[in-house]
């Protein structure tokens, strides 16, 4: 199933206030693999970004002001999110200013059906815990060493690898390295993880203790073949 992994930086935390989007960045999977298929861009809030979010995101005034407005690639954003289910972590925010920009223009807003919010996915996994992005992708060994600040599409690809864990875990395979993917600065983003575990997992057992164990088996033990021993 084709779903798109979204996020979103503001110029604040409420778009009813006239807080505009200054980057979103989306990240296309398949059944819950990156499929390597992105869609990110920097845009022109058409107002100054307020101090707290550019500790956020450190995001400037400057940064943008030469950015494209939302309204210039509305319909790229459109065409590439197309009608897949959208991915994000508290989705209820990132989903307010997506939906305020549309209507800006006098486009259909998203359906809040479409959209799967995994700090809620996450609650009800860890209840009582810490479940922000940042706590998850320690509790699920998903390196954060690239991430000094908030950006959307790096926090797109560390969403996606912890929606595979909510969804199930490490079982498909799933390679978080972002291989030829830069973000507009032209800086390559990486996503490292240890990759996909061997199978079958290598023993620690030492052989003088697998040696002990089938002679134990085999002097106790009536149904020898349980454990793939027969005596000689």
């Amino acid at each position: 199933m084709r779903q798109i992994v979204l996020d979103t930086e503001t110029t604040g935390i409420d778009p009813k206030k006239g807080h505009r989007l200054i980057e979103v960045g989306c990240i296309e999977i398949e059944d819950l693999l990156p499929t390597g298929k992105t869609f990110h861009h920097y845009f022109n809030p058409e107002r100054l970004i307020e101090p707290d979010a550019i500790r956020v995101h450190g995001i400037t005034d400057e940064m943008v002001a030469d950015k494209p407005k939302f309204a210039d690639l509305a319909q790229a954003f459109i065409d590439f999110v197309g009608d897949a289910p959208i991915i994000a972590h508290n989705a209820s925010f990132d989903r307010g200013f997506i939906n305020m920009e549309l209507e800006r223009l006098g486009l259909d807003p998203t359906d809040p059906d479409r959209w799967v919010d995994t700090l809620e996915l996450a609650r009800y996994k860890f209840p009582g815990m810490a479940n922000s992005l940042d706590a998850l992708c320690k509790r699920y060994n998903i390196s954060l060493a690239e991430r000094d600040k908030h950006g959307a599409l790096l926090d797109a690809r560390l969403l996606a690898g912890v929606y595979l864990e909510l969804s199930g875990g490490k079982e498909r395979g799933l390679d978080l390295k972002m291989h030829g993917m830069v973000s507009e600065d032209g800086t390559e983003i990486r996503v490292m993880n240890h990759g996909q575990r061997p199978r079958p997992l290598p023993s620690h057992i030492h052989p003088e203790e697998a040696e002990a164990h089938k002679a134990f088996c085999l002097k106790y033990l009536k149904d020898q073949n349980m454990w793939g021993y027969t005596a000689s």
